[in-house]
C-alpha cells in the first residue's frame, strides 16, 4: 500500500522560506513522476512543481524562481523548497505521484498525500 505524508508545513511572514518534505512509503513504480500542488481557501487545486523520473523539473509561473523540486530516490523523498514566500502562496500543498511526465507536466495522478498547511502572513 502506497503512503504519502508531507511535513514541513507551517506559519511564516512574506519573504520567509519553508521546505516541505514528502516520504513515500510501498511500491511506486520508479517511473512515476512526482509533484507538489496546492489549493488555497476557495480556490481550484493547482500545480506548483512537477519531477519526472529522470530529474526533469517544471514550475507554475508564479513560483518560478522561488520554489524549487527535489527528490532524494535513495530515501524516496520529494521535497519542495519554498523561498521568498508571498502571502498568496497560502494553501494546503500535496504531494502527488503520477503515471507519466510529458509535455513538461505530470500526468494522472494516482497517489496522494494527506496535505500540509503553509500560511504566509504579509
Amino acid at each position: 500500500q502506497v503512503q504519502l505524508v508531507e511535513s514541513g508545513g507551517g506559519s511564516v511572514g512574506a519573504g520567509g522560506s519553508l521546505r516541505l518534505s514528502c516520504a513515500a512509503s510501498g511500491y511506486i513504480s520508479k517511473t512515476y513522476c512526482m509533484g507538489w500542488l496546492r489549493q488555497a481557501p476557495g480556490k481550484e487545486r493547482e500545480g506548483v512543481a512537477d519531477i519526472s523520473a529522470a530529474g526533469t523539473t517544471s514550475y507554475t509561473n508564479s513560483v518560478k524562481g522561488r520554489f524549487t523540486i527535489s527528490k532524494d530516490n535513495t530515501k524516496n523523498i520529494l521535497y519542495l523548497q519554498m523561498n521568498s514566500l508571498k502571502p498568496e502562496d497560502t494553501a494546503v500543498y500535496y504531494c502527488a505521484a503520477g503515471r507519466y511526465f510529458s509535455g513538461n507536466s505530470c500526468h494522472e495522478w494516482t497517489y496522494w498525500g494527506q496535505g500540509t498547511q503553509v500560511t504566509v502572513s504579509s
